[in-house]
C-alpha cells in the first residue's frame, strides 16, 4: 500500500505547493459627495485664514469634480478680485451664465477702464438688485472722484451716510472718503479763488488765459543714471549669504572671520615662531671665546704643574 500523506502543521506550507501571496486590494475612491464636502471644508478654513492663493487651488479642484458648481464659481470670482487678478476675473465672468454686474464693473474700474465701468453701473441702476445698487453707488462715487467730479462724489457719499449703520464698516469707509472729496471741492470753489484774488492782475490774467502745462517726458540722460543702481542692486543680491551654507553657531557680520592661513602648515604661517634653543647646545662667539680662554688657562696650569712636580720628584731622588 502507498504511504499516507502527512498533513502539514499549522504555520507551515507544503514544499510541493508554493504559497501564493495575497495581493493588496486597491482602495476604492471615496464617493463624489464626500470628496466635495472635504474640499469645501478646507476651502472655508483657507478663506477664513486669509490663504487666498491656496483657496483658489481648492476651487479649481472642486470645479474639476463638478464644473457647474455655482458656489465654487462665485467663491473663485471673489478670490480673484481679492488677489487683484482682474483680467482672470473678467474671463471667469464671461464663462458664468450669471450676470455678475457689480463684480464686472469693479474689475473694469480697477483696470482703469472708466467708460466701460460707467456703462455697467447704468445697467445696474436699471435692473440691478437693491444690494448691488448700494455697492454701485460706492463705486460711482469713487469713479466721480477719480474723474474730478468732486461735487458728485460728495453728494453720493452724503446720501450713503444718511442710511448707513453707524457701527458698520461701511460707515467708517464713508467717513474716510467724505473729507477727501470735501477738501478737493473746497479748493476748487474757495481756496483757489482766494489765492487768485491775492495775485496781481497781470499775473492772474496770464494764468487764466494760459494753456494747461504739459507734463515733461523723462529724457534719455536719466537712463545711464538708473542702470548703475540696478547693477549695484543685482550685485548686492548676489553677494547675500545663503543661510543654509552658514555653519551652525556662526552669525554673519558678528562672528570673527576664519583664519585665511588655516590650510597652510604651521611652519609656513606668518604667525609661526621657532621654539627656544636648549641651554648649552652650541653658543655664540662670546661663549666660544670664553671657553677657549678658560681651556687655555687650564692647559697652561696643567703643564706648569707637571714641570714643577717633575722637578720635585727629581730632587727627592737626588
Amino acid at each position: 500500500m502507498p504511504p499516507k500523506p502527512v498533513p502539514a502543521k499549522a504555520g507551515q506550507t507544503s514544499s510541493k505547493t508554493p504559497s501564493r501571496q495575497r495581493r493588496p486590494q486597491k482602495q476604492q475612491p471615496a464617493p463624489l459627495a464626500d470628496r466635495l464636502k472635504r474640499l469645501f471644508t478646507s476651502l472655508c478654513a483657507q478663506v477664513d485664514g486669509g490663504h487666498f492663493t491656496n483657496a483658489i487651488r481648492t476651487c479649481n479642484k472642486t470645479l474639476r469634480l463638478d464644473p457647474g458648481d455655482r458656489d465654487a464659481l462665485r467663491t473663485k470670482l471673489f478670490l480673484l478680485l481679492q488677489t487683484e487678478q482682474y483680467d482672470t476675473a473678467l474671463a471667469l465672468i464671461a464663462e458664468i451664465n450669471e450676470q455678475c454686474l457689480f463684480e464686472r464693473a469693479y474689475a473694469l474700474y480697477r483696470l482703469q477702464r472708466e467708460e466701460d465701468s460707467v456703462q455697467v453701473l447704468k445697467e445696474i441702476k436699471s435692473i440691478g438688485k437693491e444690494a448691488e445698487q448700494r455697492g454701485a453707488m460706492h463705486l460711482e462715487a469713487q469713479l466721480s472722484y477719480r474723474q474730478g467730479s468732486y461735487q458728485s462724489s460728495l453728494d453720493i457719499y452724503n446720501e450713503l451716510l444718511e442710511t448707513a449703520d453707524p457701527s458698520s464698516d461701511e460707515h467708517a469707509d464713508i467717513l474716510t472718503n467724505l473729507p477727501a472729496s470735501q477738501s478737493h471741492q473746497d479748493f476748487i470753489t474757495t481756496t483757489f479763488m482766494q489765492a487768485m484774488s491775492q495775485l496781481p492782475s497781470s499775473i492772474a490774467s496770464t494764468l487764466e488765459s494760459a494753456p494747461p502745462p504739459v507734463l515733461s517726458q523723462p529724457t534719455s540722460i536719466l537712463a545711464p543714471v538708473e542702470e548703475p543702481t540696478k547693477k549695484l542692486e543685482a550685485v548686492e543680491t548676489k553677494k547675500k549669504l545663503r543661510t543654509k551654507r552658514v555653519p551652525k553657531g556662526i552669525i554673519p557680520g558678528v562672528s570673527p572671520p576664519p583664519d585665511p592661513e588655516r590650510w597652510l602648515k604651521k611652519s609656513e604661517r606668518t604667525s609661526y615662531t621657532q621654539g627656544k634653543k636648549r641651554r648649552g647646545a652650541g653658543g655664540g662667539a662670546t661663549q666660544g671665546a670664553t671657553v677657549g680662554a678658560e681651556s687655555g688657562t687650564v692647559s697652561a696650569a696643567a703643564s706648569h704643574g707637571g714641570k714643577t712636580g717633575g722637578k720635585g720628584k727629581g730632587g727627592k731622588k737626588k
